[in-house]
């Protein structure tokens, strides 16, 4: 992976922060809480960018379980304002509207259904939505298109997973947290890792290469001594999630 500066990072981050809630002339901003290390780590970067009383937690579960206990611990340790709203009675109405939903399009239910209320109490407070996804669900389009992928600012955009996990260390991130494994919460016992087929640590190492450095796949696979196939697998991930990184077009005239 790149030799990233992480103080260099951690100030940056904060500075981009300060400066386009400050552009927006924004009163703070409104972050989604999972309880998983992405939400958290932005919620500390916000607040020492900002302040505790500018920012504002929404912990919007679907399932009750150690995720809400994780996303209070960081709001309180933090000592920001937060809001718990379950987001069952919202997604079971969208369900019976539809007559029925799939594990998939009830997780997609469910994450757009948590952009519109960050949205709602942003607008509410001219508060700023601060996004959570990182470089590594950007790039493999791990994230659901106007869901968790909606916001204002990204400021993990650009920092691959396993480099957010050392930012959350360095800004004192709650080591349970840290080390619990990566979930969207979109049904019980999911993980991201799981879902996507490959551990962070390899997809990182693939997509710095791949995207960054413009190697070819072969010589990836060469030097991460792995199959060319799973270079391709990763190839693959971003080649069919090109449509969730811009926005909608139609043909020219």
């Amino acid at each position: 992976m790149r030799a990233l500066n992480y103080d260099v990072a951690i100030k940056t981050t904060v500075d981009f922060i300060k400066e386009k809630v400050g552009d927006a002339g924004a009163n703070g901003v409104v972050i989604g809480i999972s309880g998983g290390i992405d939400s958290a780590t932005v919620a500390y970067l916000a607040v020492r960018a900002l302040g505790k009383d500018r920012v504002m937690g929404l912990i919007m579960p679907y399932y009750e379980n150690r995720d809400v206990d994780d996303a209070k611990l960081v709001c309180e340790s933090l000592g920001i304002e937060y809001e718990l709203i379950n987001i069952k009675p919202i997604v079971d109405e969208f369900e019976r509207a539809v007559g029925g939903l799939d594990t998939l399009s009830r997780g997609n239910v469910m994450s757009r259904t948590r952009m519109v209320l960050l949205y709602a109490h942003a607008n509410a407070r001219n508060y700023l939505v601060l996004g959570t996804s990182n470089r590594s669900e950007f790039l493999t389009g791990y994230f659901t298109k106007w869901g968790d992928g909606a916001s204002d600012y990204a400021p993990l955009i650009n920092l691959y997973k396993t480099e957010v996990w050392e930012i959350a260390k360095r800004l004192g991130v709650p080591e349970g947290i840290i080390q619990k494994k990566p979930s969207a919460g979109l049904w019980e016992g999911q993980t991201d890792e799981d879902e996507l087929g490959i551990s962070y640590r390899l997809l990182d190492e693939i997509l710095w290469r791949l995207v960054d450095l413009k190697m070819e796949k072969g010589e990836i696979a060469r030097e991460l001594g792995v199959p060319v196939e799973r270079v391709e697998y990763v190839e693959g991930l971003v080649k069919k999630s090109e449509h969730k990184r811009r926005l909608p077009i139609g043909p020219e005239f």
